[in-house]
């Protein structure tokens, strides 16, 4: 191996803590580097040229070192940004509603308008900040920024989630995730009607084009999956449940909005100009199904609607907030027949994500 090779270079990167970032060229033609300044904009493109040339970027699963490289469309790049030296997360208690604990991991029900990790614009107050001051060792799992961390919900979605205490409950509960054998489903009021009564959506997700801050249905980008059932209908809203089959960010977000169909709450994928006074996505994790890491016994667990969608739905009908409470109760009566069937996915589906 030559010095200054991709492999060693690639190589050494691994010793450093990264937060990959993947994205799709949406600019044919374009030389490396500058496609990625136009998707990547809150960093230099100077910046930028030197994490291609040490390594950092893969283009279709290749070590590319040279930010002219051009490009021909619907490439995917992998940037591994290097995250910034910082110091060990503070532990702040906070009130947390801890549904499950033991020594391998813990679910908790996280409030909306609570962050999960810290990261730009959160350098503290977040869930787990919280998490370490009730469990300390929670700080020597991997990952500097976002120790035991498998799975996300966005700080406007509230609901359930898992949080590996162990390197051994880390990986294992990782392997679930890729292996698309976690169940996790959502309760959501749609505005507009569904006209299936249950069924999938595909529809590819990337980093829009006309708004690097939000995602779309990209043609070319990473496939994406999400199953509903409809619970019960309006003239001019839809209560469903949605089981992500990928973990795509604002997947379920995305797509239904994609359909003219978006979140009641939802401001970034809906109506900038609500008409409810509900101050956040109406989306809530209320199932969330895995096997132990160390017995494999199957286990599953509900969390309650929370009162600002429990609110919503009583202005509209409140013989609803019964159908709420039947779904929870029996979650098996509300599955999508084969929902889980998405062989298009391949072997990178993976349901690890922000929701």
């Amino acid at each position: 191996m030559t010095k200054g090779s991709p492999e060693d270079i690639n190589a050494s990167s691994n010793n450093l803590d990264l937060d990959v970032l993947n994205l799709t060229v949406s600019n044919p033609g374009y030389r490396l580097d500058q496609e990625l300044s136009d998707q990547i904009q809150d960093v230099s493109r100077s910046q930028i040229q030197k994490w291609i040339k040490t390594g950092l970027v893969q283009v279709n699963g290749q070590v590319v070192v040279k930010p002219n490289r051009r490009l021909e469309g619907n490439e995917e790049i992998a940037v591994s940004i290097p995250e910034p030296k910082a110091q060990p997360l503070a532990a702040e208690p906070m009130d947390l509603d801890i549904v499950f604990e033991c020594d391998d991991l813990v679910v908790v029900n996280k409030p909306a308008g609570l962050v999960v990790h810290p990261g730009a614009g959160h350098s503290g107050g977040t869930l787990i900040n919280g998490l370490i001051a009730r469990y300390p060792q929670l700080a020597t799992v991997t990952g500097t920024r976002r120790p035991g961390i498998v799975h996300r919900l966005d700080k406007g979605t509230s609901g359930l989630m898992v949080v590996a205490l162990t390197e051994r409950a880390l990986l294992n509960l990782k392997k679930q995730f890729q292996d698309r054998r976690v169940e996790k489903v959502y309760i959501t009021l749609l505005e507009g009607g569904l006209t299936d009564d249950e069924g999938v959506i595909h529809a590819p997700i990337g980093r829009s084009r006309r708004d690097r801050k939000r995602m779309a249905v990209v043609s070319g980008a990473r496939p994406a999956s999400t199953a509903f059932r409809v619970l019960e209908r309006l003239e001019n809203y839809t209560l469903a449940v949605a089981f992500p089959l990928t973990g795509r960010t604002h997947q379920i977000r995305v797509h239904f909005s994609s359909r003219g169909q978006p979140l009641m709450g939802d401001k970034t994928y809906g109506r900038r100009k609500q008409r409810t006074s509900l101050k956040r996505p109406f989306l809530h994790a209320f199932r969330l199904a895995f096997s132990m890491p160390e017995t494999g016994e199957n286990v599953s667990f509900t969390a309650p609607i929370p009162n600002d969608l429990l609110h919503q739905i009583r202005l509209l009908n409140s013989e609803w907030t019964e159908v709420l409470g039947n779904a929870i109760l029996n979650p098996d009566q509300i599955r999508v027949g084969k929902w889980w069937l998405a062989p298009e996915l391949g072997e990178t589906g993976g349901t690890n994500g922000l929701y």
